[in-house]
């Protein structure tokens, strides 16, 4: 396809070891990237993938969908028209009973996988990360040593902290947002609609207007002092990530997310491996 010259840009979803390759190799040959979460296996390594796409003149970008999960979106439109007021922490699980999609070995497990998306969410939500304590449930596999489950604890710049949790192997399919605020809190149990939908065959194309809603049994719910509120789910909206980076190529904008975004989430991923290991609260 490089030979060719049939594309403009090219997403890699490659397994992760495989990626810095090819990543690089795009990048070379004058190709716009969208790299899958991890685009890279630690902080270090994505910025050289940063450094290569800007001394070509090319956009890299990280698919970090889950930004635009219905659920996130709802959350966010409840924190952003100041329903919680004074933002005090955000607690995010993620538990999948998957283990079949484990990636085992040390250059993998469950931290670089769903930690990824999770510690985005949150830098996405309440901003950068000044510290993270993390512990890791391990497995012993073939391939090595796997981390299979972690919790972490983010403090983050503006004050807020997060809490996140997710696992594979224990049996368990959930997904809960909590936030608690000075004016209040918000709890969602969501249902992951849009990848659901997608493991089904369907696509936004075949009715956008319709897509991307959790089903009201799964809407959120906000408690004030005016009384429990049930809040209509937002559009979930993986989608708008690609109608982003086209722009980003065609008029300069900056990605959806970028390299030096994804660069950070990794630096979290890093510390939190050193505090997991170490037993201590690791600065960043």
């Amino acid at each position: 396809m490089i030979e060719a010259g049939v594309c403009d840009a090219v997403t890699v979803t490659t397994p992760p070891q495989t990626r810095r390759a090819l990543v690089l190799e795009a990048i070379a040959a004058g190709l716009h990237v969208i790299a899958d979460k991890p685009f890279a296996p630690n902080y270090d390594g994505a910025m050289e993938l940063d450094a290569a796409a800007k001394a070509q003149g090319v956009v890299l970008g990280v698919y970090q969908n889950r930004r635009f999960d219905a659920d996130l979106q709802t959350m966010k439109k409840v924190i952003d028209d100041g329903r919680l007021g004074k933002i005090w922490r955000i607690h995010s699980r993620m538990d999948q009973d998957s283990p079949q999609t484990l990636e085992a070995g040390p250059g993998g497990g469950l931290l670089r996988d769903l930690g990824s998306h999770v510690v985005d969410q949150m830098v996405y939500l309440l901003g950068p990360v000044a510290a993270v304590t993390a512990t890791m449930d391990m497995v012993e596999l073939p391939e090595g040593p796997t981390d299979a489950c972690f919790t972490l604890s983010l403090r983050h710049t503006g004050g807020a902290y997060s809490h996140l949790s997710a696992s594979k192997l224990n049996f368990l399919d959930a997904r809960e947002l909590r936030a608690y605020g000075d004016k209040g809190s918000y709890l969602s149990l969501t249902s992951d609609v849009q990848a659901q939908d997608i493991f089904a065959g369907k696509r936004p194309a075949d009715d956008l207007a319709a897509w991307g809603y959790e089903p009201e049994t799964c809407w959120g719910r906000l408690y004030t002092a005016a009384g429990p509120e049930i809040i209509r789910s937002e559009q979930g909206r993986y989608h708008d990530y690609y109608e982003a980076f086209a722009r980003a190529v065609a008029q300069g904008t900056p990605a959806p997310v970028t390299a030096e975004t994804g660069a950070r989430t990794l630096a979290v991923l890093d510390a939190a491996r050193q505090s997991a290991a170490e037993h201590i609260t690791v600065s960043l």
